[in-house]
């Protein structure tokens, strides 16, 4: 069988005045027809920008270098002008971009960016399109298609946006698909559905789809064949039962061996450094450890308690129309305990970061009492809310956000200092932000330089370090590892494991992650529509869980072949 697509001896270098990186190197692969084809790595390795370098979209950008052959349907796209290349991007070859947030227009409705699509590249009419974009938004399943259509992206969730994205790429029943890390934001069940959805779409429509992912797991459940990508090469091919029951480079074994498990308990994730350099850590904590060790947390009195609490949202319908309330949180009720780690899971929209802001008192709550050292913090003054921020802090989802790009680290590590009075002087602050940098895994050498410089995993090092720099006893993780790639993700998730036994921190960590959730909690708490659905130790809970609702949860988690 032919390819309906051939890479061949493809490399892409980023040139600047001064040097030329190259980030691939020469790589060769075949896409058939009907077939999806996994591509697996950490971030860095290469798969988004052959992906890019496949839709054209790296051709004419200046600084960039595209050498080799990429031959769709036996022509050479390389050597298109712009304008061939548009009239295949869309219609023959289309992408689903990663963050659908970041990739639709928020000024434009919904149904309309993906009419655009269809008044582009097909002769409609304006009304056929608009129907049409309806049939696909049903297609794909978006509840209330009809209403949709006239919605603004940030008006629907993010499963949502990600279905809409997915409309657009079909619309015009392309040959390729390109789905770039598509779930890598959603939840389990939204993920699931999502790549029952692709799988489904590609059934019907005979695309050959390229699905890009860091989780092997979820490439698994997907893909035909995959590919392993590690630092610019392909390092590793075949099928998915051959790849991943017997892999034969120990970088494949280190992607799928970084991932937490729900079989057993290690006190520390191996890395991809661990396997290459055949240091793997293989300590399990045992049942008795982990009963001997709660019996000392929960012994002592709770250091947070939250009761009965509630946060509604209202919203009007129009300018004279009556206000609708939205129980965001509803009559929740649970306690923290010093030096325990408590898993915080859920559906989006369940309610789990609201609860996190009106702990952190962001959001002030409608109704209830939050009780931090058994004192009720829900009405405090703004001196008294001064000195709660110094004890209660957060690790947010995404870094560099939360950064001030025109700060250097070190002086965004010691900005807390200074707010809560801590040491003398500055140059005492500077000390202990060095050795916080290093601490977390980073250098003093990294003092002076600017968020922009980091990975990003090392960027949620520095927003770690700026987090633990007034020495907080209680730290709530809102989705702080959902963003990394597995060997990163395992990196943080065991710092922030030894952080915890060094300094004596208690943790609320919320994610969307189950896995990443179990390797972390003591005990775990499951939310669904803004009430506690199921809250006790955690490996009971994914041992034997309760309600139908937790079992659903557990069921999503891709498990691999």
């Amino acid at each position: 069988m032919s390819p309906i697509l051939s890479v061949k001896d493809l490399k892409i270098a980023f040139k600047s005045l001064n040097c030329s990186k190259e980030v691939v190197h020469g790589i060769t692969y075949n896409l058939y027809q009907d077939e999806i084809l996994g591509f697996v790595g950490e971030s860095g390795s290469g798969k988004s920008v052959t992906s890019l370098a496949v839709m054209g979209l790296l051709s004419f950008t200046k600084g960039v270098s595209v050498e080799g052959e990429i031959l769709f349907n036996n022509e050479n796209i390389i050597n298109y002008s712009q304008n061939k290349l548009e009239k295949i991007r869309g219609r023959k070859i289309a992408m689903i971009f990663q963050e659908p947030m970041s990739a639709l227009n928020p000024s434009i409705r919904c149904g309309k960016q993906v009419e655009e699509i269809l008044l582009h590249h097909v002769n409609i009419t304006p009304k056929e399109a608009q129907k049409e974009v309806i049939r696909l938004f049903n297609a794909v399943k978006i509840p209330d298609a009809i209403n949709t259509f006239n919605k603004y992206p940030h008006e629907i969730s993010g499963g949502q946006q990600q279905r809409v994205m997915i409309a657009m790429a079909i619309a015009c029943k392309p040959k390729i698909l390109i789905a770039d890390e598509p779930t890598t934001a959603l939840d389990v069940t939204v993920q699931k559905e999502i790549i029952s959805l692709l799988k489904t779409l590609q059934k019907e429509f005979k695309m050959s789809v390229i699905f890009i992912s860091h989780d092997l797991a979820l490439v698994s459940e997907i893909a035909d064949r995959v590919l392993v990508m590690y630092k610019g090469n392909i390092v590793e091919k075949g099928t998915i039962k051959s790849v991943f029951k017997d892999p034969e480079e120990e970088y494949t074994r280190a992607l799928i061996g970084t991932r937490p498990t729900l079989d057993g308990r290690l006190k520390k994730l191996p890395t991809i450094s661990d396997f290459l350099s055949g240091r793997i850590p293989k300590l399990v904590v045992s049942k008795t450890d982990r009963e001997q060790k709660h019996k000392k947390i929960y012994s002592g009195v709770p250091l947070l308690e939250v009761i009965d609490l509630e946060k509604t949202y209202y919203s009007k319908a129009s300018f004279f129309g009556t206000k609708t309330a939205l129980k965001a949180v509803d009559k929740v009720s649970f306690k923290v305990y010093s030096g325990e780690t408590l898993g915080l899971v859920g559906e989006s929209g369940c309610g789990k970061s609201t609860l996190g802001k009106a702990i952190l008192q962001l959001d002030k709550a409608s109704a209830g009492s939050i009780k931090y050292k058994g004192n009720d913090i829900t009405n405090l003054t703004k001196a008294a809310l001064r000195t709660l921020r110094k004890e209660i802090q957060i690790i947010f989802q995404d870094p560099y956000a939360s950064l001030n790009p025109r700060l250097t680290i070190g002086k965004a590590i010691m900005e807390p200092m200074k707010v809560h009075d801590l040491f003398n002087s500055d140059e005492e602050r500077k000390a202990s932000a060095i050795e916080i940098l290093e601490k977390v895994g980073l250098e003093a050498a990294h003092f002076d330089r600017y968020p922009h410089e980091f990975s990003g995993g090392q960027r949620q090092r520095i927003g770690i370090a700026r987090t633990i720099a007034v020495h907080p006893k209680l730290i709530i993780c809102d989705e702080s590892v959902s963003a990394l790639d597995v060997s990163v993700q395992a990196q943080v998730l065991n710092l922030l494991n030894d952080l915890k036994d060094s300094y004596g921190f208690t943790y609320i960590f919320i994610s969307h992650d189950l896995l990443v959730v179990k390797f972390m909690s003591d005990q775990l708490m499951v939310m669904n529509k803004g009430k506690i659905e199921e809250i006790g130790e955690a490996d009971s809970i994914y041992e034997s869980p309760k309600k139908d609702y937790t079992k659903e949860l557990i069921k999503a988690i891709p498990k691999g072949v």
